[in-house]
């Protein structure tokens, strides 16, 4: 009996040293960024699109979106975002591209957030004037 528990003694103690060494790999792994990728969201004429991701990290959670415009001269695409806050606030932010070859780059530092909805519109270079598209989920907590 004496000499079975020698035997298994060394394996276990490698075993439980082996696991120790395994666990802050796992750690660092959950404490990662999350990603949740949203999008094509068009306007209804769908001369003007928005997609992106949402990441969580320390500060709370990030929107990125590209805006794509895709309209003749004199036209614009809009890309307006609404969140709401973990207080009961709605936020909002506006991001226009009139460039019709390149898409343009946002970010939304949003905080600690309930939800988020994205709607891409068409219009001037000063204001949406139509065409938009519905409220479409970006982000909800708990999926």
């Amino acid at each position: 009996m004496r000499s079975a528990a020698r035997l298994l003694l060394p394996l276990a103690t490698a075993a439980l040293a082996a696991g120790l060494a395994a666990a802050p790999a796992q750690a660092s792994a959950s404490s990662a960024a999350e990603t949740w990728k949203w999008g094509p969201t068009a306007s209804s004429d769908t001369r003007g699109w928005a997609n992106g991701h949402v990441r969580s990290g320390s500060s709370g959670l990030r929107i990125v979106g590209d805006l794509y415009d895709a309209g003749g001269a004199k036209t614009c695409s809009w890309v307006k975002i609404k969140w709401l806050t973990d207080r009961g606030k709605y936020r909002t932010a506006t991001y226009r591209n009139c460039s019709q070859s390149t898409p343009r780059r946002f970010t939304v530092n949003a905080g600690y957030m309930l939800l988020a909805k994205a709607m891409v519109c068409r219009g001037s270079a000063t204001r949406v004037t139509g065409k938009c598209s519905r409220w479409e989920r970006v982000w909800t907590q708990g999926g």
